[in-house]
């Protein structure tokens, strides 16, 4: 598969096989994304790959958190509002999942099951948390955003399906805690890694993009 191919053919995965992923094929992933780009070669990335009881203890945590109506506390803010524009694709996005798997994800109720199902990491029998230190700059988060698109291009070369979910980084506090992490490091975003399950309907969709003429200008 080459490169272009590659971005071309991506998409996030929802539902996974519980086949666990071998720990040398999750290395190369790893491997492969520590060699994108960063301000300065500062390189400021740091990797937790869950497997097996400790990834599901986990699961078992966060659910609890927001069955309890624990108030979710990223290090990263989340967008409250969004130009019009970006609103509108967001809500295309929405109502198509909401056909697809015919519930109203606008529902209160959905999105608590939207949640649970991100907190069991859609069933795949990985998952990554990236981390930074917190006293880095913006540039810096630029620069794991990278790293991360490096790490899902890398597992969809290998055959493997993934799916960034900012709702991992809910309760960043006690997931830095639960994986004796320093409260000093930022969690920027959990990545949930594994087989795909291609057969399921939920990973059919594939999102659209906006026309390169209304992103791009040529100058001269």
């Amino acid at each position: 598969m080459d490169a272009i191919e590659c971005i071309k053919t991506r998409i996030s995965i929802r539902k996974f096989k519980p086949d666990r992923v071998p720990e040398d094929i999750l290395i190369k992933v790893i491997d492969t994304a520590k060699w994108s780009p960063s301000y300065k070669n500062s390189q400021p990335w740091e990797a937790i790959i869950l497997s097996g009881r400790k990834k599901e203890e986990l699961s078992i945590y966060l659910v609890s958190l927001l069955e309890n109506g624990e108030k979710p506390s990223p290090d990263i803010e989340e967008p409250r509002s969004w130009p019009e524009e970006n609103e509108r694709r967001i809500s295309a996005l929405l109502r198509k999942r909401s056909e697809i798997t015919g519930r109203d994800l606008n529902d209160p109720d959905v999105r608590k099951k939207a949640k649970i199902a991100n907190f069991n990491f859609y069933g795949a029998p990985h998952g990554i948390f990236l981390f930074q230190d917190s006293s880095l700059t913006p540039w810096s988060i630029f620069d794991i955003g990278i790293f991360a698109q490096s790490l899902m291009l890398a597992a969809h070369a290998l055959g493997l399906g993934t799916v960034p979910q900012a709702f991992l980084t809910d309760y960043a506090k006690q997931v830095k805690e639960f994986l004796g992490i320093p409260e000093s490091k930022r969690l920027v975003i959990g990545i949930s890694i594994g087989y795909p399950d291609m057969a399921s309907p939920v990973n059919s969709y594939r999102t659209e993009r906006v026309p390169t003429s209304e992103i791009v200008k040529m100058m001269e």
